[in-house]
């Protein structure tokens, strides 16, 4: 077994032990395709008042701007959806932010999990991400096989769904990589573009950040929900 494979194979098991449900892993790269996408998505003015998606937009697709010299791009899914559901009756809370903050819960997940890499690959220059850099998770998820982007935007994995948390630790070491992309399960299906209440999901899996609801809830601070 080559030295690649074997810490390939340590990562993935420390994933595990730290909780996580899925890892995959990609080669870091500059993320072109994502790039156009992305710049026409913002032309349109689809991140409304969110000016942050306008900044570091060089960092969003080159990994070597968050890790000089990294390899290789390490996407973790960790399932969310709660073990007991909210009571009827009470106030509707997202499934993501019922219960501890996970900012700090995967945070924690994401320096163990670099600290035992370091303990056994030896000497890594790597940073942990979720949701506190301009990486583009999903992409990356998509890039290593662990699921396809469905049309309502969400990554989606054929065994598990959507519910994730995608945190990604960036490395400066060459690992094995995955299959590439998944298989598109969507089809001809269009249940969730004819259910959002505020059209902001569009043709080819493009989300009108601006008409979505989460947008007017966490976002924009000055007007109601439509």
């Amino acid at each position: 077994m080559s030295v690649i494979e074997k810490n390939t194979q340590l990562i993935k098991s420390f994933a595990a032990k730290q909780g996580f449900d899925y890892c995959g892993i990609a080669k870091a790269e500059l993320l072109t395709e994502d790039a156009k996408r992305l710049e026409s998505w913002l032309n349109k003015g689809m991140h409304g008042t969110m000016q942050y998606m306008e900044n570091n937009f060089d960092m969003r697709i080159d990994p070597s701007r968050l890790v000089p010299g990294a390899k290789s791009v390490i996407t973790l899914l960790f399932n969310y959806f709660p073990d007991e559901l909210q009571i009827a009756t009470a106030p509707k809370i997202a499934k993501y932010a019922f219960g501890n903050d996970y900012h700090e819960v995967i945070r924690e997940k994401l320096t163990l999990f670099l600290a035992e890499i370091k303990l056994s690959v030896g000497e890594v220059n790597g940073r942990g991400f979720v949701d506190s850099a301009p990486v583009m998770e999903r992409s990356w998820a998509q890039k290593t096989g662990l699921g396809w982007i469905g049309k309502n935007g969400n990554l989606i994995n054929k065994q598990s769904g959507s519910f994730f948390f995608i945190p990604t630790l960036i490395v400066d070491i060459e690992l094995n990589y995955g299959d590439g992309y998944a298989k598109d399960y969507c089809g001809t299906c269009t249940k969730c573009i004819d259910n959002c209440p505020t059209d902001a999901i569009l043709p080819d899996k493009v989300i009108d950040g601006s008409k979505c609801i989460s947008y007017f809830t966490i976002e924009l601070k000055d007007a109601l929900i439509p």
